[in-house]
């Protein structure tokens, strides 16, 4: 893996803040999804956990290997649908904003949630550009409360294996989705998310937030 990508994945799947994963997934884990939902491919009700990281790593890797030439339009577009499946997009938004997401009117909660994955695509788009020979495997998945954590490894090519597990529960559509994302079972990207992204909508209000969130998306395209 190059030390681009090796850099993206801190970018994309970690925070500055090294919260404890148990005790920040019990958090997530307890939130109620919020009504609003993304238009999204969802995953077959039957398909399992650890199925939904398994596929959602799959068209990672296929992009990657067609990563030059598609360019980061081609890959986004590409990427798009594997993230809308694989993530809960609507919940890690809400929890991402934090308490100012109860003051959002439901057109300014949809702009958020279109923002945060504009966002969360273009971060991947923009980082996982090529292939170099990376392997993901899914090692495990256990029961955690009322959702899954499904424990994987990245294996770059020339680095060391880096471990990363995802905090799963089932959407109101029965299909399970990825809410959280730990390296090495304790650094969260959503508690990054909540520090950066609250923080800003306390201050300056929700829609600075949506334009916050637009600006990062557009930084992340062809300069």
């Amino acid at each position: 893996m190059t030390t681009r990508n090796l850099q993206a994945l801190a970018l994309v799947a970690t925070t500055l803040l090294a919260f404890s994963a148990p005790s920040y997934a019990e958090t997530v884990a307890a939130n109620p999804t919020p009504t609003i939902s993304a238009p999204a491919a969802e995953a077959p009700e039957s398909a399992s956990a650890s199925s939904v990281v398994k596929n959602f790593y799959a068209q990672l890797v296929e992009t990657m290997k067609q990563g030059e030439k598609l360019g980061f339009d081609g890959r986004f577009k590409k990427l798009q649908p594997a993230v809308q499946a694989a993530f809960d997009l609507p919940t890690m938004t809400r929890l991402a904003v934090g308490l100012v997401w109860t003051k959002a009117t439901p057109e300014e909660q949809k702009q958020l949630i279109d923002g945060f994955t504009s966002f969360s695509t273009a971060n991947y788009a923009n980082n996982f550009t090529s292939f170099n020979g990376e392997q993901f495997d899914v090692t495990s998945e256990r029961a955690f409360k009322d959702g899954v954590i499904v424990e994987t490894k990245l294996t770059p090519k020339d680095h060391a294996v880096v471990a990363l597990n995802y905090l799963m529960r089932k959407n109101d559509h029965g299909a399970w989705k990825i809410i959280d994302v730990f390296l090495d079972g304790s650094i969260s990207e959503l508690a990054n998310r909540r520090s950066e992204f609250g923080a800003i909508a306390g201050r300056e209000g929700i829609p600075a937030l949506v334009n916050t969130l637009g600006t990062k998306s557009k930084a992340n395209g062809p300069s």
